[in-house]
């Protein structure tokens, strides 16, 4: 499947407020544009899931990240310099993204992506995207495509054409960051 002609499927659906079901870095996702409230409460109804369970956003880059967070702890830099797999910062204080993402103690999830499906989708977006696991709250997470129930697979949108062969590895690495500097770990 040619990568270019799957960005601009998805990126017409999210732009029309759709959600897409797609690989990431990690595991199999389900996203939308992350300033798009109407969306994003699509997702939570799909996954049937509570809008007080925040989800995370996909970010392809410092430039993305400084829109979202006016400070970003160095110490982010620092963990994203030297981790080895993928890794979900938790930081303080977004803007610029739909109200409906952001956990109630004001702080969103965020993992920056070198993915070249997602990286490319969200250069063409020029916004974060929302991504969460594959599957109805409180259910396993499927390791791949062929693990995705077809609730999920008939509710999104869009379904990305690439990967579907791939089997994922975990999901990714958490840690809270909070701009005093608190490190904590909350999923290895």
């Amino acid at each position: 499947m040619d990568i270019n002609q799957e960005v601009h499927n998805a990126f017409e659906v999210i732009q029309n407020g759709g959600i897409i079901l797609y690989p990431t870095d990690t595991v199999w996702g389900i996203g939308c544009d992350a300033s798009n409230e109407d969306a994003v409460k699509k997702i939570y109804a799909l996954k049937q899931r509570e809008e007080s369970k925040s989800m995370i956003v996909l970010m392809n880059g410092d430039k993305m990240m400084y829109n979202v967070f006016k400070e970003v702890p160095e110490t982010a830099w620092q963990i994203l310099d030297i981790s080895e797999k993928p890794t979900t910062l938790i930081l303080d204080n977004p803007r610029n993204v739909a109200k409906n993402i952001i956990a109630e103690d004001n702080t969103l999830g965020v993992r920056v992506v070198t993915e070249p499906f997602c990286f490319k989708l969200m250069e063409r977006m020029k916004r974060p995207l929302v991504s969460t696991s594959a599957n109805i709250s409180g259910m396993f997470t499927p390791k791949s495509f062929k693990d995705i129930s077809p609730e999920i697979i008939k509710g999104v949108d869009y379904v990305v054409n690439l990967h579907r062969e791939k089997i994922c590895d975990k999901p990714s690495t958490i840690i809270k960051l909070s701009l005093d500097n608190q490190v904590k770990i909350i999923r290895k």
